[in-house]
């Protein structure tokens, strides 16, 4: 029997959620288990569905979602379609006195799309928070993500308890921006773990060892253990990368995003470097669609282990 959410809170703001994907699908889904009122559009009619589903108001345009909204958050997978939901959001500002007055960005793009987006709305009186999120759609039940938020301070106090209905780890980390670059530090590292897990399994398989004995002992390890290895160690025992939590294609964004800003700022990353071409070769081998745990098939298969039944 599905349950019907809570009825919306007068005393909530009115939420509006741009890009119903994965990430913008499940935070939609939680704002409305929490009592918030909430619309939202996608370009994808399934992805519109699922809100109506779960007891949203489906939108048919941006415009219309600025309309009816207080806060506007988005969640969006190219700086192409960040710049198109930027535009469209900044003329329903200019057509409607009764508008979203904020803006929250979460997806991980480059930092100059991310600013024109701000000053873009600024002129037409919505405050921009630039707010990824570090941690993936399935980590949401555990509240283990974190929102790095960024942008104007005053503004802070008015997201955080939407953002809390998210997770307690809601840290304000500076100007707008900031966020940003500290979900590039994040993704960096993620980037270098998965594929040091990958070998790792690679490794055991090569010795003998059942690599689930591995993570048993140093999944939790204070030393070794991480998030990332307790979730994506776990997949590349069973060799199973359906569904994804992270599809490689996707990740292939952000390993660009990262790189482009190493460059930008004149920083070597030669492990990352070396860890992006596992990630090319999982592209080559045609997974694709598959989560980044994959990678643990590209080591396998270079350390001359079969891959499993396709």
């Amino acid at each position: 029997m599905k349950t019907s959410p809570p009825p919306a809170s007068r005393n909530k703001p009115r939420m509006g959620m741009i890009g119903l994907g994965i990430m913008g699908g499940v935070m939609a889904e939680t704002l409305l288990a929490s009592g918030y009122e909430v619309c939202g559009y996608d370009i994808a009619a399934k992805a519109r569905k699922r809100l109506h589903d779960a007891g949203g108001l489906a939108c048919n345009s941006i415009e219309e979602v600025v309309r009816h909204a207080d806060v506007v958050i988005s969640s969006l997978a190219t700086a192409k379609a960040l710049a198109q939901v930027t535009l469209e959001v900044a003329q329903a500002a200019k057509r409607h006195a009764s508008h979203a007055k904020i803006f929250v960005e979460t997806s991980t793009l480059p930092i100059l799309d991310k600013d024109a987006c701000a000053a873009a709305l600024k002129a037409v009186r919505i405050s921009a928070m630039d707010c990824p999120i570090s941690g993936t759609a399935v980590r949401m039940k555990d509240r283990a993500w974190t929102v790095f938020v960024s942008g104007p301070k005053s503004t802070y106090p008015k997201i955080l308890p939407i953002l809390r209905t998210f997770t307690d780890n809601t840290p304000y980390v500076g100007a707008f921006g900031s966020g940003s670059k500290m979900k590039f530090a994040a993704n960096h590292l993620v980037a270098i773990y998965n594929v040091a897990y990958a070998e790792s399994v690679a490794f055991a398989r090569k010795m003998g060892l059942d690599p689930q004995a591995v993570l048993d002992l140093f999944g939790n390890s204070p030393v070794l253990g991480t998030g990332v290895m307790r979730l994506r160690m776990a997949m590349m025992v069973e060799r199973q990368y359906t569904p994804p939590t992270m599809k490689i294609e996707v990740w292939q964004k952000d390993m660009e995003v990262i790189g482009e800003m190493a460059k930008t700022v004149n920083c070597p990353m030669p492990l990352f470097n070396a860890s992006a071409a596992i990630y090319t070769a999982a592209m080559a081998q045609g997974l694709a669609l598959e989560d980044t745990a994959s990678t643990a098939e590209v080591m396998g298969l270079m350390a001359g282990i079969q891959p499993p039944p396709r």
